[in-house]
């Protein structure tokens, strides 16, 4: 039996760089990853920007909306495998405890909110971000231990450990 990865993006309002690299894993590698994202404060809404990136070859927006991270620590929540915090304001040491004790990694990017910025220096810095998490997406598709689906043996359920010491270069 095989079952998908299970991914969570995390950032604070979960409105741009966390909503696109759901987007973007979902849209690449569905049929391998269930992708989430969520923040500590979400926002109410998507960015438009954020949208604006997406709306090219993301083939269902719909599905994307901020969510509390609160929705993925209950006990019914879903256990993830793997949890990625682009903004290091909800790192591993705020982000409150998820069932199952999955990995924890850190993907800095630019906050392309951040305060201060002109309308053109805002465009500017979400389509910089949003290549460099299409660029580390699909590093990280190409790991070797996310290839293929969890293989999950008959009478434990447990999935299979492979190479957990890498998750995604640079």
């Amino acid at each position: 039996m095989t079952s998908k990865y299970k991914v969570l993006f995390l950032c604070r309002e979960n409105s741009a760089r966390s909503i696109i690299a759901e987007a973007l894993l979902r849209e690449l590698a569905g049929h391998r990853f269930d992708v989430f994202s969520a923040g500590s404060d979400p926002a109410a809404r998507v960015h438009a920007l954020a949208i604006a990136q997406l709306r090219p070859g993301i083939s269902d927006l719909g599905l994307l909306t901020p969510k509390s991270w609160l929705e993925f620590t209950g006990q019914w929540a879903p256990h993830m495998d793997l949890i990625v915090a682009l903004d290091e304001r909800v790192a591993e040491y705020h982000a409150p405890e998820f069932p199952g004790k999955p990995l924890f990694v850190q993907w800095d990017f630019a906050d392309p909110l951040a305060e201060g910025m002109t309308l053109e220096e805002r465009t500017r810095s979400f389509e910089k971000v949003f290549w460099q998490i299409v660029r580390r997406v699909t590093l990280f598709m190409e790991l070797p231990r996310y290839t293929s689906p969890v293989v999950l043996s008959a009478p434990s359920a447990e999935p299979v450990a492979h190479e957990r010491d890498i998750v995604c270069p640079g």
